[in-house]
């Protein structure tokens, strides 16, 4: 996990550093999966319910919740016309792809693990007692949301930003949606590309079926 590191004019690489109980909730889920293969289905139902922790719900929170401690917006006046702003599009299949074989599946800001939501989706199909996943914040599983892979605009689009892979990057729900439509300068953010993707064994869930 990256520590926050304050640079002198007052930038920073996340929002706020990962708690621990974060990388519990990934060992949990990770060892629900292995359980899962094996058959072990009363073991990983219990896993997955392990990871559901309030303190990772309130540190998601604390990062794109209303009023937020953490975030400072210092927005500027240079937003281009809409009609100079190419036509926003969502990430291809196979960008996507191409994004996880760049950065792995760790955000580029905070470097959590991140789980894409196909995966989450087939994993609640199984276990849909234990993966909670309601219209509200408050009733989506705590792991499973701070780990929702996104698909962030460095430059946003709103702020003229292109759809290229290289205005790309892989990150966790609370750092995408934390930022919003605000550039890095606005938010005193690092630019990610600035350092290597985290690399890990952790493999966002993938194998499970």
């Amino acid at each position: 996990m990256s520590s926050i590191v304050t640079t002198p004019s007052g930038s920073r690489y996340c929002f706020r550093d990962p708690i621990p109980e974060i990388a519990d909730a990934a060992r949990y889920l990770d060892a629900a999966v292995s359980a899962h293969i094996v058959g072990r289905r009363d073991l990983a139902e219990e896993l997955i319910r392990l990871a559901d922790m309030h303190s990772i719900w309130e540190w998601t929170e604390s990062i794109w919740g209303r009023n937020s401690p953490y975030v400072r917006y210092r927005p500027s006046r240079v937003v281009p016309p809409k009609a100079e702003r190419l036509k926003f599009r969502m990430p291809s299949s196979d960008d996507k792809r191409a994004l996880h074989l760049r950065d792995g599946y760790h955000c580029r800001f905070c470097g959590i693990t991140v789980i894409r939501k196909e995966v989450r989706q087939r994993i609640g199909a199984a276990y849909p007692q234990a993966l909670r996943w309601g219209k509200k914040n408050t009733e989506a599983h705590a792991a499973f949301q701070v780990m929702w892979a996104q698909y962030d605009h460095l430059v946003p689009h709103a702020r003229g930003g292109n759809n290229e892979l290289s205005n790309l990057v892989i990150t966790c729900a609370p750092c995408n949606y934390g930022r919003m439509s605000y550039s890095l300068e606005e938010v005193g953010l690092i630019d990610p590309r600035t350092r290597l993707p985290v690399r890990s064994g952790w493999d966002g869930l993938e194998r499970f079926r």
